[in-house]
């Protein structure tokens, strides 16, 4: 058996080259932040400067050698931040990836080379150049393949906090462990047997390398399917939102075709008083109709006009008492989702009512105490089961459950509010609260 001092070590020139090779790969998966000129000026020069940091540090033991790894993977962060139109997380991940690719190359390279030289003569540097330029190429074009496949054009990773933490214990695990048998041997993770060691390490990075692409796989699909799912939600919201303005529009035929009756009947009455009392009916049931959709916001106006004439059709009472203006702040769409999913919620919810006299919902928003306060109720029958997050859903396909209120609560949390479900004397409570400052930062 070869002892460990007669192995030598992998050069620190073909260390630099495959981290090198690792960030390159990486690159060429996102969107280059430089022109071409310049890329290909850092990519030179990061080069240039890997391979003289490596080569001017040998020899380094223990904490000096790991501080030196460090100083080579910051090198290997800022060129992959630089090089490529990504965010700091983004590029942490990457940068991840390509150590522990890298890791894998140099000792599958060495090994091999040392093996060759050693029991098949071939120690010539032809021979040392043959095998260096064949295990890279191998390595990094299958990385690049086999990372390719789940490329998703130059658009972002957008990698979640949790995710980089994840990837980053994975890469430091690996390190750990395939570098544990190169301390010193008169601690407990030392070791003398020199191509034990090596196969170990060579195999633990393969490990890692096959770890991170699996979890690479499983995020790619996992964004996939919740995407379709989000698609197949947007779509499910549209059909609801396309039978509710038909049946609105039904509603507004109705009253368009019993307005042309009352006309004729205006105009066949003879009796003064009688046509008097007949129109000032009217101008009240107009009078009643616009105080209850003129909040002082247009899209409020609207949103309540549109749900308040399918709530006419079914037999349903809504009821609102809404200070528009203080919804001046917050963008068109996020009032949409608010009030257009809320609603939603309770109108089905009361939809299941038998008694027309029980389909009740009253819609109210105002401000107290520094907050803005939006309050959704409405009446229900049976029990309403309130989870840790979510009511539990009654629905035959429950695909599409949740996404509305996970919706208002993802729409409320970027105002730095919160929402609070509840349930009272058969009556369901969906309360919002955003802070007032908000108000005043936006405007």
């Amino acid at each position: 058996m070869i002892e460990m001092k007669m192995l030598p070590d992998i050069p620190r020139i073909y260390t630099a080259l495959a981290e090198w090779l690792a960030c390159v790969i990486c690159l060429m998966e996102v969107k280059p932040r430089l022109e071409i000129k310049k890329n290909r000026a850092l990519s030179v020069g990061v080069l240039a400067l890997l391979a003289a940091f490596l080569v001017l540090t040998p020899g380094l033991q223990n904490v000096l050698w790991i501080l030196c790894m460090m100083v080579a993977l910051g090198i290997m962060y800022a060129f992959i931040y630089v090089g490529a139109e990504v965010n700091w997380k983004d590029a942490a991940y990457y940068c991840a990836r390509a150590f522990v690719l890298a890791e894998f190359a140099a000792s599958l390279e060495w090994q091999i080379d040392c093996y060759a030289s050693r029991y098949l003569k071939a120690d010539s540097i032809v021979c040392h150049m043959l095998v260096l330029a064949g295990t890279y190429t191998v390595v990094f074009t299958l990385g690049l393949r086999l990372y390719g496949r789940y490329r998703e054009g130059e658009e972002a990773l957008n990698v979640t906090n949790g995710e980089l933490l994840s990837y980053i214990i994975i890469g430091v695990a690996v390190f750990s462990m395939s570098n544990m048998g190169f301390v010193s041997g008169g601690t407990i993770f030392g070791g003398s047997y020199a191509e034990e060691i090596f196969n170990v390490r060579t195999l633990v990075d393969l490990g890692g390398v096959a770890i991170m692409y699996a979890y690479h796989v499983r995020r790619a699909d996992m964004r996939v399917r919740r995407e379709l799912e989000s698609v197949q939600s947007i779509l499910h919201n549209q059909y609801v939102q396309y039978r509710q303005s038909r049946e609105a529009m039904e509603v507004i035929n109705y009253k368009y075709h019993d307005l042309k009756h009352h006309i004729i009947a205006l105009r066949a009455e003879e009796d003064d008083q009688k046509r008097n009392a007949y129109l000032d009916q009217m101008e009240v049931e107009l009078q009643d109709y616009e105080s209850q959709n003129k909040t002082g916001n247009k899209v409020l106006d609207v949103l309540l006009a549109t749900k308040g004439l399918y709530c006419k059709k079914h037999g349903i009472t809504m009821t609102n008492v809404v200070d528009g203006a203080l919804f001046d702040f917050m963008n068109t769409m996020d009032i949409c989702s608010i009030f257009g999913n809320a609603l939603d919620n309770a109108i089905e919810c009361v939809l299941k009512i038998g008694d027309k006299q029980k389909r009740l919902i009253h819609v109210s928003a105002f401000s107290q105490k520094n907050f803005l306060i939006i309050r959704f109720e409405n009446y229900y029958e049976g029990t309403v089961e309130l989870g840790t997050d979510l009511p539990a859903t009654t629905k035959e396909d429950s695909r599409f459950h949740g996404y509305g209120l996970k919706s208002i609560r993802y729409t409320v949390q970027k105002y730095g509010g919160a929402v609070d479900l509840s349930t009272q004397d058969q009556w369901f409570n969906l309360k919002i609260l955003i802070p007032m400052q908000h108000m005043s930062e936006t405007v």
